[in-house]
C-alpha cells in the first residue's frame, strides 16, 4: 500500500487557515497539489444560501482549471458537514414566482453538475451532519469517507419538498430502492447505513478520519492526472448503458488515444524502467 501523502488534513476543529479573500463562505487552501475546500459557516452548519452555492461552484471551477491540483477534499468546519438549505434562505425562495425559483434551482444544480464533473479526484470529508443538499455534496464527489457517529437525511419531503437538483447524484449512489424509502420518510439515518446502501466508501473512527483520506491521497497522487481525468470521463460516457457495438467502438477509441497520449508512453516507460513515472509527487518517490 502506498504510504499516506505528507498532507495535514487536520479535524474542523483544529484547523484555522486564512480565509481566502475571494470568498466569504468558504476557506480554500492547497497544500502538496490537494486543494481543501471548507464550507465555512459554522454557525449555521455549513448551510447552503445563495453566496456559498455562487462561491462553491466559482472556487471548484477554477481549482479545475489549475493544473498544480491534483485532487480535491470537499469538508466543513465546525460540528457538521453541511446541513442542507439555510433557513432564511428558504424563506426568501418561499415569497419566489416560477421564474425566481427556476433561476435560484438552477444556479444550485450549476453548483453540484460543476463538483460532480470535475476532472480532478473529489473526496468528501463527512462528519456532524450531512442533511438534504449535504447529502448531494457526498453523491456528487467521486469518493465519499465518514465519521462513524456522522448523521445523515434526505430531509426534504418534511418541508413539503423534494431532493429534486440533488436526485439524480442521490439515486446514482444509493439506487431507486433505497431513494424510495428515504426520499419519501425524510427519516435520519446512520453512517454504517449510509455505507450499507453505498452512499459513502468507508466509515471510520472520527480520530481516524484525516488518516483514511490522507491514505487515500497518497494512492490517487501516484495514478496520472490525465488518466484519472479520462477515466472519470469514461465512467460517465457508459455508466447505465447497454453494452453495445456504440460503447465497445467508443472505450476502443478511448484506450487507443490514452495510449498514444505523453502520459500513458511515460506511465508504461516508468513500469518497465522500474522507476517513478514523472507525474508522482517527490514525497511519495521511493
Amino acid at each position: 500500500m502506498a504510504k499516506a501523502a505528507p498532507l495535514p488534513v487536520k479535524p474542523p476543529k483544529a484547523r484555522r487557515p486564512k480565509r481566502a479573500a475571494a470568498y466569504a463562505t468558504l476557506t480554500v487552501e492547497v497544500r502538496n497539489a490537494v486543494a481543501m475546500v471548507a464550507l465555512s459557516r459554522p454557525d449555521v452548519h455549513n448551510a447552503f444560501d445563495e453566496t456559498l452555492i455562487d462561491e462553491l461552484t466559482r472556487a471548484l471551477a477554477a481549482l479545475d482549471a489549475d493544473d498544480s491540483v491534483r485532487a480535491v477534499i470537499l469538508l466543513g468546519e465546525g460540528r457538521s458537514f453541511c446541513a442542507g438549505g439555510d433557513l432564511n434562505w428558504m424563506k426568501r425562495t418561499a415569497g419566489y414566482g416560477h421564474a425566481e425559483n427556476v433561476a435560484d434551482a438552477t444556479a444550485l444544480a450549476l453548483m453540484l453538475a460543476t463538483l460532480a464533473g470535475l476532472s480532478k479526484p473529489t473526496i468528501a470529508r463527512v462528519h456532524g451532519a450531512a442533511f438534504g443538499g449535504g447529502v448531494g455534496l457526498v453523491a456528487a464527489c467521486d469518493i465519499a469517507i465518514a465519521a462513524q457517529d456522522a448523521t445523515f437525511a434526505l430531509s426534504e419531503a418534511k418541508l413539503g419538498l423534494i431532493p429534486a437538483t440533488i436526485g439524480p447524484y442521490v439515486i446514482e449512489a444509493i439506487g431507486a430502492r433505497h431513494a424510495r424509502r428515504y426520499f419519501l420518510t425524510a427519516e435520519r439515518f446512520t453512517a454504517a447505513e449510509a455505507f450499507r446502501i453505498g452512499l459513502v466508501h468507508d466509515i471510520v473512527p472520527a480520530d481516524e478520519l484525516d488518516a483514511r483520506i490522507n491514505e487515500l491521497l497518497g494512492t490517487l497522487l501516484l495514478a496520472g492526472p490525465k488518466a484519472q481525468a479520462a477515466a472519470k470521463a469514461l465512467i460517465r460516457a457508459v455508466a447505465q448503458r447497454p453494452i453495445d457495438a456504440a460503447v465497445v467502438a467508443d472505450t476502443v477509441e478511448r484506450i487507443a488515444a490514452v495510449r498514444a497520449s505523453p502520459e500513458g508512453r511515460e506511465g508504461i516507460a516508468a513500469f518497465l524502467d522500474k522507476r517513478a513515472a514523472a507525474w508522482v509527487p517527490a514525497a511519495l518517490r521511493p
